[in-house]
């Protein structure tokens, strides 16, 4: 089974403010570089889509309101569909904050129809959250993905069509749709590799059945050769994950005013930094791995990573770090957008050693070792930080900060999902020009 929400973080928006229902509304960032991170149906009918620049958005649609998202909120209403979908089995696997897949094999012992089960989960959900979602059923993760899709409504002709809320792909079913299937509609085949493919010839899904694996990966990689042949004869291996464990995380900032100069891209890496390092103690993690992403005005983009042979959830350990990964960067050129990444996790307290620079700037290359400070000062560093921590989340983020996190405003804490997630607003000032996503 694969249940998704529908509109999800609009559909939320509009549960929260009911002067909303009827509008065509986005969540999404409202400057120029803003993006549609999700559109209710009425903002689909004038053509408004997830993934769209919202300049464009409000060109198709002058109406549109635009709301900047609130995560906190999204993630209250995701754990309770989480926990409806528990109750029907416990074997399902999260995607996000708003869709699952879910083996339903048993219920078989149970006597229970997958049919009803799903009918009765979209129910419950709609009862229960005043939320609709798509429930689709298959044998395969590829097929109740389809199905999924299929159950929801449609926009044609600016009208909208209502789905069926639960579809089950027959047997017979899924040869008719390998015959008629884009390779766009098949899982991971995004517009990179569905451009890969045309050069090919390869538009259909049928057609993916008459050409070698082997030529395949020579175009796509391996890997996406295996899964793309799997799927031209309707088979797909992937497994229901229950606990799937969490591989990296990070903190990407798109700049309504692109950064210039080492000095305004240092800076800025001091608040990614206390994002990550303030996720990774949340979650009782230290990471040996980090890396730092920059996106050019230009739009190309560089990457580079350190790993350690041991963990670090410090802020001024991993800010350290990735301004030392920086260092190999172009920094003359105008940047749009900043990312520091951590992964490699180790449980804290199984970490072998912790990482604390005391110094203002650390240098660090591939071949370098970090700078340990004494035991002592290590775990008064440590003492401080958690308690730091223990206090906001008693009291609230914003009940105590460091200096660099005080302003006129008093303190502001950095998240990971900010207040406009999908893009900055229109810059005003240096405090107003940085958002996250």
């Amino acid at each position: 089974m694969h249940a998704d929400l529908d509109a999800f973080f609009a559909s939320v928006e509009v549960l929260d403010d009911p002067s909303l229902r009827g509008k065509p509304v986005a969540v999404g960032g409202a400057g120029e570089r803003g993006v549609i991170a999700s559109a209710s149906y009425e903002a689909r009918r004038f053509g408004v889509r997830s993934a769209m620049p919202s300049v464009v958005a409000k060109r198709v649609c002058p109406a549109l309101v635009i709301l900047p998202g609130r995560f906190d909120r999204y993630e209250v209403y995701s754990r309770q569909f989480h926990n409806i979908v528990r109750d029907l089995t416990p074997d399902y696997e999260p995607l996000g904050l708003d869709e699952v897949f879910a083996d339903l094999r048993s219920l078989r012992r149970l006597g229970v129809r997958p049919l009803d089960a799903a009918a009765a989960l979209r129910s419950r959900i709609n009862g229960e959250l005043g939320l609709f979602c798509g429930v689709g059923l298959g044998r395969n993760k590829l097929f109740a993905k389809l199905a999924s899709k299929e159950s929801k409504p449609r926009v044609v002709d600016r009208g909208l069509i209502e789905g069926p809320g639960v579809f089950w792909v027959s047997p017979e079913l899924e040869t008719q749709w390998l015959a008629v299937l884009p390779v766009r509609a098949l899982w991971g085949v995004g517009p990179a590799t569905a451009a890969k493919l045309a050069q090919l010839g390869l538009t259909w899904v049928r057609d993916l059945a008459r050409v070698d694996e082997t030529t395949l990966a020579k175009h796509v990689g391996a890997s996406m050769a295996a899964a793309l042949a799997a799927y031209a004869q309707g088979e797909d291996r992937r497994e229901v994950v229950v606990d799937r464990a969490l591989k990296s995380l990070g903190h990407d900032q798109t700049f309504a005013r692109s950064l210039s100069g080492a000095n305004e891209v240092y800076e800025a890496l001091k608040t990614h930094a206390a994002v990550v390092a303030r996720a990774l103690r949340e979650k009782d993690l230290v990471a040996r791995t980090i890396s730092v992403v920059v996106r050019f005005d230009d739009l190309t983009s560089v990457s580079r990573s350190q790993t350690l042979s041991f963990g670090v959830d410090d802020e001024h350990a991993i800010g350290a770090i990735g301004e030392a990964l920086l260092q190999s960067v172009d920094l003359s050129r105008t940047i749009r957008l900043l990312g520091l990444h951590a992964s490699g996790f180790l449980v804290r307290n199984e970490n072998q050693m912790q990482l604390s620079f005391g110094l203002d700037t650390v240098s660090l290359d591939a071949k370098s070792s970090a700078t340990e400070i004494s035991r002592e000062r290590q775990v008064s560093s440590e003492a401080l930080r958690d308690a730091v921590d223990e206090v906001r989340r008693r009291f609230g983020r914003t009940s105590v900060g460091t200096a660099s996190e005080l302003s006129e405003h008093g303190v502001e804490i950095a998240t990971q999902r900010g207040r406009h997630a999908f893009g900055p607003e229109v810059a005003r000032d240096e405090s107003d020009a940085t958002s996250e996503r």
